[in-house]
Formats: structure tokens, sequence, C-alpha cells
């Protein structure tokens, strides 16, 4: 799978660039199936407009109003009560996965509850486009600050795709969003390396290499083990 992993979506002609590469065509000749599910979970989303504004395109943030050829809805709560006949081939056919932001813990468990997860590593040609915490679920934790719904399990694991943490909506201070500070603070509680990125900013990852696409401010936190000495 090709990932673009946003912060806020399609928000800049480098990260639509970036989109497009990925895709080896052009989006109008391509085929979305939007992921609405993180929404639900997080307080301050839940069921209501917030789902509805990302299934038909009418949000702030740019991923399923972008042009598509087709765009379709993948619903994972639904998926555990009707037969696998009837979406996995659809998945196997579609050119990319726009998963909306919301909780990613939640998003982590419906996807596994789903089997949306154990499909993932056949699908070599698709491309996800995550969006906050649709790109945060593909990391190995969120970090306990991320943590609102709790997950069955108790932690803040989620699948593990790539080997880096991200601190989506990075700010300057006094500003919505993450300050540098909290980025800080959060990333001494991982083990592993981390991301800080704002809403100008995605991270591309195509077969384990890794590349910054930004028109914005991010920041590396290397693991414990790369920053120390010796």
């Amino acid at each position: 799978m090709r990932l673009l992993l946003t912060s806020a979506g399609v928000k800049n002609a480098s990260i639509h660039q970036a989109l497009v590469d990925l895709l080896g065509k052009p989006i109008a000749e391509s085929s979305a199936l939007c992921i609405p599910t993180a929404q639900y979970g997080h307080p301050m989303v839940g069921p209501g407009t917030g789902p509805w504004r990302f299934i038909s395109g009418q949000g702030e943030l740019p991923m399923v109003s972008l042009g598509w050829k087709s765009v379709g809805v993948l619903e994972l709560t639904a998926l555990p009560s009707i037969d696998d006949d009837q979406w996995v081939p659809l998945v196997r056919e579609t050119d990319v996965l726009l998963v909306a932001g919301g909780d990613a813990l939640y998003l982590h468990h419906w996807m596994r509850e789903s089997g949306l997860a154990d499909l993932i590593p056949s699908l070599t040609e698709t491309v996800w486009v995550g969006l906050s915490a649709g790109s945060m679920v593909l990391t190995p934790r969120i970090g306990a600050d991320f943590v609102q719904w709790t997950a069955p399990n108790g932690d803040d694991s989620t699948l593990g795709l790539v080997d880096f943490s991200i601190c989506p909506h990075l700010a300057p201070d006094g500003q919505p969003g993450n300050s540098m500070a909290e980025a800080e603070q959060w990333a001494a509680t991982l083990s592993g390396p981390a991301y800080a990125m704002d809403d100008e900013t995605a991270i591309s990852v195509v077969d384990g290499t890794v590349e910054v696409v930004s028109e914005g401010q991010w920041t590396y936190f290397p693991a414990p083990a790369e920053s120390s000495p010796g």
C-alpha cells in the first residue's frame, strides 16, 4: 500500500502533486472510497454533521472534493454484519482510500473488527490518504496525549504499518492546534521516532521510503537510541 499521511487533507499544491504521483494517474481517472468511521469515536465530532460533511465533501479539509472519477463510502462498523464478498472486491478495485480524522483508537478497533486491517497487506497498489487520526492509525502508537476513546486492550497502540508516530496540527503558540512545546512533551513519552507536522504538511511512504511533503512546518523527533551520544 502507498501512503499519504496528512494532518488536514490535501491542503496545497505540493501535497496534491504527491497524491497524483502515488496514484500514477490523474485524480479524475481514479476511484475512491471514503472512510468516516474515526469521526464517530471522537467527543468533538461524533455522529451527525461531521461525518456527513466529510462524506459529501462539504468540509474545509480537501479529501472527497478533489474531483474523483467516483466516490463511495466504506463504513467499517457495518462490515462485520455483511458478507466479505459484498465489500472486499470493492476495496480491491478502488484506487484510493480516503480516511477521515477523529479518534485513532476507535478507528484502529474497527479496522481490526471489520477485517480491513487484515486486507491491507494485499492492497499493494492502493493509495491510503489519511487525515489526522486517519494517518495516526497506521503508526505504532499515538501517545497518551491523544487518547480519547478507550481501546479494549487499554493502551495507545495502533497498526504499526510505519515505524514512526505522528503529532498532527502543529501550530504556533496561541493558535488552534498543538504547540511545539506540547509536541516535544508528547514525543518524549514515546519509545520510537516521531514527526510533528502542521496542516500544510504530509508524509509519503512507498516501499518503506519516507518523504516529507511540506509547504509549512514540521519537526522530526528521533528515537531515544538515535539521539543518544556514542
